[in-house]
């Protein structure tokens, strides 16, 4: 049993490497490494499980869509450029309040979708201008939008890496709000203000004419109806959970982008708009799809269950000294694969030893993202750097400039680790 489990493994790895080494997309090589195991393990093609295993995240694939329609719907409106061209018109001359709201302007977009490209996609490039006209330098400016967009996917009430893992364990995503929301704005305000903080007053004539500009009806209260109208209906249903009918989250972000049409000043495309979501998400849809063909063929053949005993079967300490190290370059390897590979029986694992699971998994839900501008995948790093037009060297110049910030928030999640008990009052 044991050595029919680790062939597999080594099937699944020996395919994936193979696979990408002939350049095909993390996706297929995912998918192929799925489809050769079950065949090894099967001896035939198991076509039910492997489409079975494609449905395993279709909510999160829903909340992806609803979420980042919305987003790009508020942005065709003139929200997101209305928004920032009022921060730096308003806050130019007070630096520390110009970059804390500049920080939370990044935020939004991967708290709602649960992804960091789309922070990048959406509001990444706009902030990205500011940050340039403050006097700050290309290599940090970029640094700040990868690790802040991190940061945004890292943040509540989406994060995806959380729901998985907490879906594949049988555990109710709740009580995750409070220690997500610390660190992940612990993160997105060292970085901020640890590479932003020198610079030059803000070149606003600049700036306002590299800015896209909203239409002159785009309003406050425009911009934050919509949200208003969200969380709304979030809250109701925590409030009174036995009159609320459940709608969730992704009928909720539907509900949202409906108002979004209904109060933009100008008319909508809203099959362009639709389109271009499409396709921007094809990437973060295709890999949770193919990624639950994976799981689904690891746990037929017993490979899953076997690196679930390798993990809990290791001691506490050295999980802890290794998880800052492994957890970011797993996720740089299997993107949101990790969570249920690794995550599931690290639950397991923290229940037993007596660490508090919510805050456990909190940390590592935070750790993950971080591993998003590390090869073979560096989705974030890398639309980051295209985005911005970073012309300078990946690894040695951008890489480099974020590991600061991004070590120090490892180090904060070890603690949170480690002191899980003691933070427990955050859920």
């Amino acid at each position: 049993m044991y050595a029919h489990a680790w062939l597999i493994i080594g099937v699944m790895t020996v395919t994936f490497i193979i696979t990408r080494w002939f350049k095909l997309t993390t996706e297929l090589a995912i998918f192929a490494a799925a489809v050769v195991g079950g065949i090894v393990h099967t001896r035939g093609i198991p076509v039910r499980h492997l489409i079975e295993g494609t449905f395993t995240y279709l909510d999160i694939c829903l909340i992806f869509i609803t979420a980042t329609l919305f987003i790009n719907l508020l942005k065709k409106a003139g929200g997101i450029s209305f928004i920032i061209r009022e921060i730096i018109i308003k806050f130019r001359d007070r630096r520390v309040l110009c970059l804390l709201l500049l920080t939370l302007v990044l935020l939004i977009p991967g708290a709602l979708t649960g992804a960091g490209a789309v922070t990048v996609f959406t509001t990444g490039t706009l902030v990205g201008t500011v940050l340039t006209y403050m006097g700050i330098e290309k290599t940090r400016s970029t640094a700040i939008i990868f690790v802040c967009a991190t940061m945004s996917a890292a943040a509540p009430p989406i994060n995806l890496w959380a729901m998985m893992a907490a879906a594949g364990a049988n555990m109710p995503y709740v009580g995750f709000m409070r220690p997500l929301l610390v660190l992940s704005l612990s993160g997105a305000l060292i970085t901020m203000f640890l590479l932003g903080r020198k610079g030059t007053p803000v070149d606003l004539e600049k700036a306002l004419k590299e800015l896209p500009e909203p239409p002159e009806e785009m309003s406050w209260l425009r911009v934050l109806l919509p949200f208003l109208v969200f969380f709304g209906i979030l809250i109701a249903g925590r409030i009174w959970p036995f009159h609320m009918p459940i709608l969730g989250l992704p009928l909720m972000f539907v509900i949202a982008a409906v108002v979004v049409i209904i109060i933009s000043p100008i008319k909508l495309d809203i099959v362009t708009t639709a389109g271009e979501t499409i396709r921007s998400l094809i990437p973060l849809v295709g890999i949770m799809i193919v990624v639950g063909s994976l799981i689904q063929i690891m746990a037929l053949s017993g490979a899953r269950g076997m690196v679930s005993l390798g993990v809990v079967t290791l001691p506490l300490g050295v999980l802890f000294a290794t998880l800052w190290i492994i957890s970011p370059v797993a996720q740089g390897v299997f993107q949101y694969a990790v969570a249920p590979l690794l995550g599931v029986p690290l639950i397991f694992l923290f229940d037993m030893e007596g660490v508090n699971i919510i805050i456990g998994l909190a940390a590592l839900s935070v750790m993950w993202p971080l591993g998003d501008g590390l090869p073979p995948t560096a989705v974030v790093g890398r639309a980051a750097v295209l985005e911005l037009n970073f012309e300078g060297r990946y690894y040695r110049d951008f890489l480099k400039t974020a590991l600061l910030p991004i070590l120090i928030m490892l180090g904060i999640c070890t603690l949170f680790l480690i002191f899980s008990n003691q933070l427990s009052f955050l859920i």
